[in-house]
């Protein structure tokens, strides 16, 4: 749960940086503030995605070692 929270965190935090390029880039120039605003955006959600991505591969991680130990956990009748 932790480390779910940290990577969602990270990538929050990641995605904040890139936008706030936006903001950084169009105080020197209007036309640095859009030319970055496109690789930005760009990236912002290519980050999104990666951010998806871990988020299900972890909750399958998760899920799957819940189902061994549980399945661990219980004992079978002896014939």
């Amino acid at each position: 749960m932790v480390r779910l929270f940290a990577n969602i965190t990270a990538g929050h935090i990641i995605i904040l940086g890139f936008i706030s390029l936006i903001f950084i880039f169009g105080q020197n120039s209007v036309a640095g503030g859009y030319t970055i605003s496109v690789v930005s955006v760009g990236l912002a959600i290519f980050i999104n995605f990666l951010e998806l991505l871990v988020a299900f591969i972890q909750a399958f991680v998760f899920t799957l070692l819940s189902a061994i130990f549980l399945g661990m956990a219980v004992e079978e009748e002896h014939h």
